[in-house]
């Protein structure tokens, strides 16, 4: 199938419509990958009428090659190292809590932005959808998808408007079920599958979340 969409919000409102048996369903909850997965996570989150919330993950990165990754954390205190990479370059524990230490103050930043002193939502014995605006390589949604079965998650299940085809493997072994709207097989980034793919601000993040949870508080 060859399409693109017009934005993230038109590509949540198709998505959502492949996950229509999880409306209103009581133990389910949406999570959004920031930035841009929120506005698709919104689409989401409102047609299924279920509660809406982020999940951070931050890249490792290497001293020097910052876009190899050595590992990676995630909301709930994870921390998952890549031990392939850990052991090729001898990388010593110290450099690495250097590394993991930074991030996660950058990772708390940002749940505090988005959140506010609100706490996260509760995913233990919880159907969790996970949503992004695109999955290219899969790595940070398979670190998610680990860190989430840590915290307990009863069911996980990866959403994206659009995904690599030989990602979708490999998310698939890991995650309970893969919906996608498009899952080409030419894959050379998230950005050529919309026709509008500007960044997401921490300003329509925020805003968001708040209209989720408002519109959750008025029942």
């Amino acid at each position: 199938m060859s399409m693109r969409f017009s934005n993230r919000e038109e590509a949540g409102r198709l998505l959502a419509g492949q996950l229509g048996r999880y409306i209103g369903m009581q133990n389910a909850v949406v999570l959004a990958l920031p930035r841009g997965g929120v506005p698709v996570a919104w689409q989401v989150a409102d047609r299924l009428r279920l509660p809406l919330d982020v999940f951070l993950v931050r890249k490792l990165g290497l001293p020097g090659q910052p876009e190899l990754a050595m590992g990676a954390i995630a909301g709930g205190g994870i921390c998952m190292l890549n031990e392939d990479v850990v052991s090729r370059y001898g990388i010593r524990d110290d450099v690495i809590a250097a590394v993991a230490a930074r991030e996660q103050r950058e990772l708390e930043r940002r749940e505090k932005a988005y959140r506010g002193s609100l706490p996260p939502l509760n995913v233990q014995r919880k159907v969790v959808i996970v949503v992004d605006d695109g999955v290219a390589t899969g790595s940070t949604m398979l670190v998610a998808i680990a860190a989430l079965r840590r915290m307990g998650a009863s069911r996980i299940i990866v959403a994206t408007p659009t995904v690599a085809h030989d990602t979708c493997e490999r998310l698939r072994a890991a995650a309970d079920e893969v919906i996608a709207v498009i899952e080409p097989v030419e894959f050379y980034g998230v950005g050529q599958w919309y026709a509008d793919f500007a960044q997401t601000t921490d300003d329509e993040v925020e805003r968001l979340l708040l209209r989720a949870r408002e519109r959750d508080l008025a029942g």
